[in-house]
């Protein structure tokens, strides 16, 4: 492993890393509005279904399963949901590291090849986030098959709220926690650290800045199950949770403060069941 060289880039080729740096920027967030537009459709979608009915939506699409009934088909379209909303999701809060990559990546000299390094970089990360998906689904099959969640995605235990909000509130402290959302918000010290070049490298270091993404938010995306996973308004609030704090220069204050809250309503809802 090399660390990248830090030599700033021939003047004449600054207007084709700009050119460059939009086009990629631009990929990135067309490619996340259609994830959210994708979803706003199959929420649309879903919304038309009786609740629990099992049958299927007018426009004759396969709904979601009812519970304890899981087809091959009803677990692909659930992991498509899935994927496309954690793009939709984790996509705009990584875009800054990826359009560093992409500016280290013509640093290095590597001309011409700065916009597939970059889109090479971030199939890996999304790759992770798509594994991240397959494990969801298969939990949300194992959850409606336990009767703790209902067929429209919604948690049906008070015991299972409370205790993704407390266990999201809790992990929001713990050392793991700022290990990786450290790297996660600075991105340059993974970059000059874990440097690795060539189109392998790029995605091998794409898949491992989506492992310390996965690691400072995999709890934070089990809670979409606590309001509803197709409830939009809750998926936006968590997309902006992470987006704050792995973003804004108080990101990490406002990452513990509101873990204390999330702490504070999950043992608010356990013990009102008690």
């Amino acid at each position: 492993m090399s660390r990248p060289a830090v030599t700033v880039p021939v003047a004449g080729d600054a207007r084709v890393h700009r050119r460059d740096r939009m086009v990629a920027l631009a990929s990135l967030l067309a490619i996340a509005a259609l994830a959210w537009l994708y979803l706003w459709w199959d929420a649309g979608r879903m919304s038309g279904m009786s609740a629990g009915s099992g049958t299927p939506s007018a426009d004759g699409l396969a709904p979601m399963p009812m519970a304890g009934v899981w087809s091959f088909g009803s677990l692909l379209l659930t992991f498509v949901m899935w994927s496309v909303m954690m793009v939709g999701m984790m996509l705009p809060s990584a875009a800054p590291a990826i359009l560093l990559y992409g500016s280290m990546v013509k640093k290095n000299r590597d001309r011409g090849s700065t916009l597939p390094a970059v889109w090479i970089f971030a199939a890996g990360y999304l790759v992770v986030w798509t594994a991240f998906s397959l494990a969801a689904t298969l939990l949300q099959a194992a959850l409606e098959a336990s009767a703790l969640l209902t067929p429209m995605m919604v948690s049906a235990s008070t015991w299972l709220s409370g205790g993704l909000l407390l266990a999201a509130g809790l992990y929001q402290w713990l050392p793991v926690k700022d290990v990786c959302l450290e790297k996660c918000r600075a991105p340059l010290q993974f970059f000059l650290f874990r440097w690795h070049p060539g189109p392998a490298g790029a995605f091998r270091m794409g898949t491992e800045h989506g492992l310390f993404c996965l690691g400072c938010c995999w709890v934070l995306m089990l809670l979409l199950f606590v309001a509803g996973v197709m409830n939009l308004v809750w998926v936006a609030l968590l997309a902006g949770f992470v987006f704050i704090e792995k973003l804004l220069p108080a990101g990490r204050v406002f990452s513990r403060l509101a873990g204390i809250g999330l702490a504070v309503a999950g043992c608010g809802v356990i013990l009102a069941n008690i």
